[in-house]
C-alpha cells in the first residue's frame, strides 16, 4: 500500500494550522478592539486570551494527529510574537502618560522578537528544533533550563502574557470607573 505524498494544500488544512488561523483572527480582533474601540475591553481581553489558549491546543493537535509542519511552526511563532507585540503596543497606549512604562513595553517588544529570532535562527541553522535538547546543547544554562523544564517554560510564558493582560484589564477598569 502506497501513501500519497503530503502536498502544500494538505498542510494548509492541517488541524493545528486551522487552530492557528483562528488564533490569528482572535488576536487581530482583540488588538483592533483594544486600540480602536477601548470601551469593548472585556471582549478584547476574552479574544486575546482565547488566542493565547489556542497556542496550547495547536501544539497538542500537531502531536496527536502527527501534523507537525514547518509552516505550522512558523505560523505559531509569528502569531505568538505579533500577538505579544500588539498587546504591548496596546499597553503603551494605555500607559501613554508614563514614559517609563512606554519605554519598558518597547524594550519588552525588542527583547521578545530578538531573542526568539536568535534562538530560531541558531537552531534552524543546525537543522534542529528550537526547543529540542539537541538544538540547545552547549547553550547558556538558563536557555537549556527554559526549554527543557516544561513547568518553568510554561510559568514564564503564561506568567508574562497574563501579567500583560492583567495590566490591560486594570488600566481599562480604572478608566471605566
Amino acid at each position: 500500500m502506497t501513501t500519497k505524498p503530503t502536498s502544500a494544500n494538505d498542510v494548509l488544512v492541517y488541524i493545528p494550522n486551522l487552530i492557528g488561523y483562528s488564533r490569528v483572527l482572535f488576536s487581530l480582533a482583540s488588538l483592533i478592539l483594544m486600540i480602536c474601540f477601548p470601551e469593548q475591553w472585556v471582549v478584547a481581553a476574552v479574544l486575546y486570551v482565547s488566542s493565547f489558549v489556542g497556542d496550547l491546543f495547536d501544539g497538542m493537535a500537531a502531536r496527536k494527529f502527527d501534523q507537525s509542519s514547518t509552516f505550522g511552526g512558523l505560523l505559531d511563532m509569528v502569531t505568538d510574537r505579533c500577538s505579544t507585540a500588539g498587546l504591548l503596543c496596546a499597553l503603551s497606549k494605555e500607559y501613554s502618560e508614563n514614559a517609563g512604562m512606554v519605554l519598558l513595553f518597547t524594550m519588552l517588544i525588542i527583547l521578545d522578537i530578538s531573542s526568539h529570532w536568535c534562538q530560531m535562527y541558531s537552531t534552524t541553522s543546525l537543522k534542529q528544533h528550537h526547543k529540542s535538547a539537541e538544538g540547545n546543547k552547549g547553550r547558556f544554562f538558563l536557555v537549556r533550563w527554559y526549554y527543557q523544564s516544561y513547568p518553568f517554560f510554561g510559568y514564564c510564558c503564561v506568567g508574562a502574557e497574563f501579567t500583560y493582560v492583567a495590566m490591560y484589564l486594570q488600566s481599562r477598569a480604572n478608566a471605566s470607573s
